[in-house]
């Protein structure tokens, strides 16, 4: 059976098609991307007859459309929107949204005489050869009437030639282009691989894409949803498009949605900025206990989970859910006490976490929580903070963590979060993971592995010190400067035997250090810098760091989990002092997890 049919249709109909939203674009309401030299040359393809591409629909069942009534096959106008749009700003004469959500003209020129096109400029204007604003003429009453005018203003014009090249540009209107429709009866996987495989440039489309799209169906609500979605992300990253925003989005700003995010213009928290895949994952999570966003393309359309057939009455339902989530997901107190939580943890940076999806659970978890009135806010915040934590040093939502997203909902929602928590805990954070796995992990020289990183959250959340500081912490170096320093410095074990870096470079050989500790240790080995130090103790005269006290100094190396004989290790010894210390941070992490 064809999952596909191949049509036809003239550049007018495709817009009409679009005003009285038969053809849904998504895209519709966001800054247009495109600039006006990639418009000119779309209307020059479309003049010389060059083929523009096949547009790629989705037939939507059930969706919402102006008036109330539902519509039992809209088109989701999947790939094409900029050449929709772009057709909308230079055929009809309609504006499209800058980057400063603001309506704004993209104008194209056209000179019948030498059948060039141009984008719009003051000289171009001035001169009485060139059609200013093609648009004109596609929505002139009449267009003898607007070759009439044409040539009263260019008495001398070659009246054959001109007449013709109009007549030609008129003709753009019934210009065909292809539309793929794909069958609504395809779910978002198989209507993604067939996207992939038609577009030249295999670009994917994740489910988060066809979400989003899904979303906008529904009528004022539904683009005001996607909008709620949108600006949130961007108004994380960039607070001051908040104004442009409430200036230029009319629609939007006179809804309820734009006071719920009004906060952020405020906000210069970047720990966790979530992009529209997160808050769909997120509001899958909270709204659907659903892992997959194409499980909730499939409840906005309606479709029941059990007997996969299509319910309409079921679409009112499913936005309800999902303008109930993403409320819950903007709201100010919410998002910023989850960040308190994760900082609490020692994550106080954007960089020390590589897995936006352990932030996006345990969001999620923390919100499903607080559905739960009689539990706690210190349990609540012990298991979202254990839950992170535990999720990056087992990889939890990396590989196919969707399903996994869905199998630990229903077990949350069967046993309640903190005996789930700790049956993870007991099955896979064992003796053996402590003592055996974890020191093997932290053979790496990724200082963006989870397992290093964590290590630092650990010296953060105990308020540890720099290697050889009196009074820095790891937190203060973090936020402001601090140098990741070779415990046993890189020239010393170059010149030594150990030129690759995947020796001198593990993260066991790692640890922060003030710049200026750092640059007095130069390239000199742990016996003669440490030697400063044991000197400084003696003598109380300065030379390296401000340490004049011995158990000061063994409480400094402790922190770090650095071996007490790092005095006495050299080139020879250096395979056994990064054992070692490997052993001593999964050992530190162990703490700091237990005492969370």
């Amino acid at each position: 059976m064809a999952k596909y049919k191949v049509t036809q249709s003239a550049v007018t109909q495709l817009l009409e098609d679009v005003k009285r939203e038969q053809i849904a674009i998504p895209e519709l309401q966001r800054p247009f991307v495109w600039d006006s030299v990639k418009v000119r040359d779309l209307m020059d393809s479309l003049y010389k007859g060059y083929p523009v591409g096949y547009l790629i629909t989705w037939q939507s069942v059930g969706a919402h459309l102006k008036g109330g009534h539902v519509a039992a096959h809209q088109q989701i106008l999947i790939d094409g929107q900029q050449r929709i749009t772009a057709l909308r700003a230079a055929v009809a004469g309609l504006p499209v949204i800058d980057k400063r959500y603001k309506q704004v003209r993209i104008k194209i020129a056209f000179n019948p005489a030498t059948e060039d096109f141009a984008t719009l400029t003051p000289v171009i204007r001035k001169n009485p050869e060139w059609i200013s604003d093609i648009s004109e003429l596609f929505n002139a009453s009449s267009s003898y009437g607007f070759v009439k005018s044409y040539f009263e203003a260019n008495p001398a014009a070659d009246a054959a030639v001109v007449e013709a090249n109009i007549a030609r540009l008129e003709a753009i209107k019934n210009a065909q282009i292809g539309i793929i429709s794909l069958n609504d009866d395809l779910d978002v996987e198989t209507v993604s691989e067939i996207f992939i495989r038609i577009n030249s440039k295999g670009v994917p489309l994740s489910s988060a894409d066809f979400a989003m799209s899904k979303i906008a169906t529904y009528g004022d609500r539904g683009r005001n949803l996607r909008k709620l979605i949108d600006y949130f992300c961007h108004l994380a990253i960039a607070p001051h498009a908040y104004a442009d925003i409430e200036q230029n989005d009319s629609e939007f700003a006179n809804s309820s949605y734009l006071q719920r995010i009004a906060w952020l213009q405020h906000e210069a928290e970047d720990l966790y900025d979530p992009g529209y895949s997160d808050i769909i994952r997120v509001a899958g999570l909270v709204g659907f206990s659903r892992g997959k966003a194409s499980s909730i393309v499939s409840e906005l359309s309606g479709r029941d989970p059990e007997t996969r057939k299509v319910d309409e009455s079921r679409i009112p339902l499913a936005y309800d859910r999902l303008e109930s989530a993403l409320l819950e997901i903007v709201k100010k107190y919410h998002f910023e006490n989850f960040l308190m939580i994760v900082k609490s943890a020692g994550f106080i940076n954007a960089g020390m976490i590589g897995s936006r999806n352990a932030l996006n659970f345990a969001y999620a978890l923390y919100l499903r929580l607080r559905a739960d009135g009689e539990m706690a806010e210190g349990e609540r915040k012990r298991i979202v903070r254990r839950w992170f934590v535990m999720s990056m040093l087992t990889s939890r939502h990396s590989g196919s963590f969707e399903s996994t997203w869905e199998q630990d909902m229903r077990r949350i929602a069967s046993v309640g979060a903190a005996a789930y928590l700790q049956q993870i805990e007991e099955s896979e954070l064992t003796d053996g993971f402590w003592d055996v796995a974890l020191p093997s992990a932290l053979e790496t020289t990724s200082t963006a592995s989870p397992y290093f990183q964590t290590f630092l959250a650990a010296q953060v959340a105990s308020h540890s010190r720099g290697f050889l500081s009196r009074s820095i912490t790891v937190a203060a170096m973090h936020q402001q400067s601090g140098d990741i320093h070779h415990i046993v410095p890189k020239a010393y074990l170059q010149e030594n035997g150990f030129a690759d870096r995947g020796d001198y470079n593990q993260v066991a050989n790692f640890a922060l250090t003030e710049t200026s500790i750092n640059i007095s240790i130069g390239k000199r080995p742990p016996t003669m810098y440490m030697a400063d130090v044991n000197e400084q103790i003696e003598t109380g005269v300065l030379r390296l760091g401000e340490i004049v006290d011995r158990d000061a100094l063994l409480l400094n190396l402790s922190e770090n989990a650095i071996p007490e004989n790092i005095g006495s290790v050299t080139a020879a010894d250096y395979e056994g002092f990064l054992h070692e210390r490997r052993r001593l941070m999964a050992a530190t992490i162990r703490r700091y997890f237990e005492a969370l």
